[in-house]
This record gives structure tokens, C-alpha cells and sequence, in this order.
């Protein structure tokens, strides 16, 4: 049981992995952070009802990082089955299966989020907030932001999944030329620069969706018919997959209803900021970002390690998976405290990048946020690279879906409204509590770890 080893292989099988998905998590919150800074130079109400609003397009991104992240559980494993060549032909079969179910999946939850933005924009703001003018702006970017839910689905999805057996570099170059032309867009469609209308929030809803556009097309395009590895072409979205669903939805769906519960847990937080005022809105906006800035490390070895584990189980090395999974646990805490002191000594510059029109109260509470964060982020690196790397690659999902949602909405989510409601605490306690389940899962990922009931037999299905 050692959380620091001198095995160079494994630190640098962590970093080839991780150090794509990490830059790749970095630009798209950068795409994030550049909207927000452009469109915080036309109001505070511009930039928080498009922070209100992208919290629903955010909901729909959990769902398909579940639907990718339950996907690649599967398949690294059975990529690892193929490398080490281990019911090679069946594992290649239920792969494609896997890609297959997965994508269909997709787009149907695509399809219910476009609807719920075309049809009811309103009831759908009017659930994040009471002021009107926030509610008639955050309308808008919905309306504007109804096809980027089918592109956004399909780069996330099809991204995931090239991950999983080793293609993370293309993904990243895409993603490199989404953040110019996201940024191009913005600037000409926000202000009105080069002739273009000046559309403001809108211009960022429709910037956002070209830039959506050409990941999509860029990333599928390569799956289908430049990949060899996962070898998926168009032809394969109609084969019969009926043989792997029961598999299929027992390691599967426990991701996607676990990030789903999860995210309208972290979607109700919204709310319930939403409510405390249009300043708090703005302020958690600002550490949000600022959140996602110091945890892309975090991210990339997240899914490093769900890819490792699952690759090293399908070689049936049960073993060194073990001994794995407590280096990736020191990993947390290494980069959880990396992360902590990010957040302490860029906060300042942060904050007052978003421009005179933030006011002092936004500012005020932005800093008690980004304060409390700092604390609590030591343990949101840690538990999230053991559940949604080591745990969910060693097929432990049911446990990991119970686990999130009983300390989400048993233990954080009524602390956090009776430290804001009830006994108006002020900011820093506010968000400490609403964050509480971090330190609580922290805990119960080391003892779960320690029982190796985590490591669950995954079957290629009935081919």
C-alpha cells in the first residue's frame, strides 16, 4: 500500500495520457472564461444570466460525460482485452457495440435538451432565478444555443471514447482550433466587430455553436473513417447490439444516472445561488471558473486513471491494478494541494479580469468563494480521481452511483440551504457546506479502496 513509487512506467503512462486531456480540459474552460470576460464587459446581467443559462447546457454535459465515461469503462477494458489477446474478436465486436449503444444513447438526451430549450426557456430560468431581466437575457442565449446540445454531444462523446484506446492528441488539436474560432466569433459577434452584427449575448450563443459545429464534425469524421483502432465506421450505427446490453447497462447506466443525479444536485446548488441574489450569481460564476482553471490536472488523470485501471484489469492483472489505485489516491492529494495554492495566488488577477461592471459585492463574495474552495479542494482532487478514475475503470459503478447522490443530497445539499436560509451564514460558509460531500466521500474512496470490492468482472457480452 504505497501513495508515491519510483516507477517512472507508470508516472509516465499517467502523464501520456493525462497531459492531452488535461490541455484539452484547459482550452475548453478557457472557451468558458472568455465568454464570461467578454460578455461581463456589456453588464453584470449579461454575465450572469448567461452564466444561469449555460448551468442547464452543463447538465446536458454531465449527461454526456456519463454516457462517455460509463462507455469507456467498457471499453478500455476490452481494449485491453485486445492488446493482450484475450477473446480478441468478441472483445472487438462488443466494443463497437459498446460505441454503438453509446451514441444512440446520446442522441436521444440530445434531443430532450434541445426541446426543453426551444419549447420552455422560460420555465427553465425561471428555475434558476426570480429577476426578470436576468430571465428575459438568459431566453435568449437558450433559443440561440438549441443545435450546439447535438454537436457538443457528439465531440464529448466521440472524444471519450478515442481516449480510451490511447488517441488523445487529435482531439486536442481540434479542440485548439474550436478556441480561435470560438474566440473569433465572439468578438465579432458580442460587439460587432468586421462588418458583423452586434448581438451581444447572443453573439456568444451562436459563437459558441460554429465553434461546436466544426468539433463535432472534426472529431466524428476521424472516428469514422481515419481511425483503425476502434475501426467504428457508419455502417456499425445500425448493427445489433442486443447482445451486450445487459452488460451494457449494468456497468454503464450506473455512470450516466450518477452523473445525471449528480448534476441536478450541483444544478439545484445553482439554484439555490441563484436565489441568494444576482452579485452571489456573478461571484460563483467567477469561482467556477477559477475552480475549473486549477483542477484540469485533476481531470486528465481522472480519466488517465479510469483508462489505466480498465486496461490493466482487461489483462487480468488484478494485482498491480490494486497497487495502482493507491498511487493515483497520492496523486490526489499532491495535486489538491498544487491546486489549493493555484487558486491562492491567482484569484486576485482572476477577479479583476472581469471588468469594472462587476460590482464590489459580486467581488466581495467572489473572494470568500475562492477562499473556501481553496479548502476544499484538497479533497475534491483527491475522491475525484478515485471515482471517476480508479473506481469507475474498475467497474464499480453501482457503488459509485449510490455514493455520489447519499453524500450529494443527504449530507451537502441540506447543509447548504440551512447555512444560507436558515442560519444566513456568510459566503465562505455558504460554499464550504454546499461542497461538504467532497471531504465526506474523500474518506469513504480510502476504505473503499481498502475492501478491493471494487474490482468487478466485466464479460464481453453473448457473442
Amino acid at each position: 500500500m504505497k501513495l508515491f513509487s519510483k516507477d517512472k512506467a507508470f508516472y509516465k503512462s499517467v502523464f501520456v495520457l493525462g497531459f492531452p486531456i488535461a490541455l484539452q480540459t484547459l482550452i475548453t474552460v478557457m472557451v468558458g472564461m472568455l465568454d464570461n470576460i467578454m460578455i461581463s464587459h456589456l453588464s453584470q446581467s449579461d454575465f450572469s444570466a448567461t452564466s444561469l443559462a449555460n448551468s442547464y447546457v452543463t447538465i446536458f454535459q454531465i449527461f454526456c460525460m456519463g454516457l462517455g465515461m460509463g462507455a469507456s469503462v467498457l471499453v478500455s477494458r476490452y481494449w485491453g482485452m485486445k492488446k493482450s489477446h484475450d477473446n480478441e474478436e468478441k472483445a472487438d465486436i462488443s466494443l463497437k457495440q459498446t460505441v454503438c449503444l453509446m451514441l444512440r444513447l446520446m442522441l436521444l438526451v440530445a434531443l430532450v435538451f434541445a426541446l426543453g430549450a426551444a419549447l420552455f426557456p422560460k420555465l427553465i430560468m425561471q428555475s434558476y432565478t426570480d429577476e426578470a431581466p436576468l430571465v428575459d437575457l438568459g431566453i435568449t442565449y437558450l433559443r440561440y444555443s438549441v443545435p450546439t446540445f447535438f454537436f457538443l454531444g457528439l465531440s464529448l462523446t466521440t472524444t471519450i471514447v478515442l481516449r480510451s484506446v490511447g488517441q488523445s492528441r487529435y482531439p486536442l488539436y481540434v479542440s485548439i482550433c474550436a478556441l480561435f474560432i470560438n474566440l473569433g466569433g465572439n468578438y465579432m459577434l458580442i460587439f460587432g466587430h468586421f462588418g458583423a452584427p452586434q448581438m451581444g449575448i447572443a453573439g456568444a450563443a451562436v459563437a459558441t455553436m460554429i465553434a461546436r459545429f466544426f468539433e463535432a464534425t472534426a472529431v466524428i469524421t476521424y472516428l469514422l473513417v481515419v481511425d483503425k483502432k476502434v475501426g467504428f465506421r457508419i455502417r456499425h450505427l445500425f448493427m445489433q447490439t442486443r447482445t451486450l446490453i445487459r452488460e451494457y447497462f449494468r456497468v454503464c447506466i450506473p455512470v450516466l444516472v450518477s452523473d445525471a443525479i449528480f448534476a441536478i444536485g450541483n444544478n439545484s446548488i445553482t439554484m439555490v445561488i441563484g436565489h441568494l441574489g444576482e452579485a452571489f450569481v456573478a461571484a460563483n460564476s467567477i469561482t467556477a471558473v477559477t475552480q475549473q482553471l486549477s483542477t484540469v490536472v485533476i481531470q486528465g488523470v481522472c480519466q488517465a486513471g479510469a483508462i489505466i485501471t480498465g486496461q490493466t484489469l482487461g489483462k487480468g492483472k488484478k494485482q498491480e491494478a490494486e497497487d495502482q489505485g493507491w498511487l493515483f489516491l497520492g496523486l490526489g492529494f499532491a495535486l489538491g494541494f498544487l491546486s489549493a495554492l493555484f487558486i491562492f495566488f491567482t484569484k486576485t488577477p482572476i477577479i479583476t479580469s472581469y471588468g469594472e461592471k462587476t460590482t464590489a459585492e459580486a467581488v466581495s463574495i467572489a473572494y470568500s468563494l475562492l477562499n473556501s474552495i481553496s479548502l476544499i479542494i484538497i479533497f475534491q482532487a483527491t475522491n475525484s480521481i478515485m471515482t471517476k478514475g480508479v473506481l469507475r475503470g474498475g467497474g464499480d459503478t453501482t457503488m459509485l452511483m449510490l455514493a455520489d447522490n447519499i453524500f450529494l443530497w443527504i449530507l451537502a445539499l441540506p447543509l447548504g440551504l440551512l447555512a444560507g436560509f436558515v442560519l444566513h451564514l456568510p459566503a465562505f460558509w455558504i460554499y464550504f457546506f454546499l461542497k461538504f460531500d467532497q471531504i465526506a466521500k474523500t474518506i469513504w474512496c480510502v476504505f473503499r479502496l481498502r475492501s478491493r470490492k471494487w474490482i468487478k468482472k466485466i464479460s464481453t457480452g453473448k457473442n
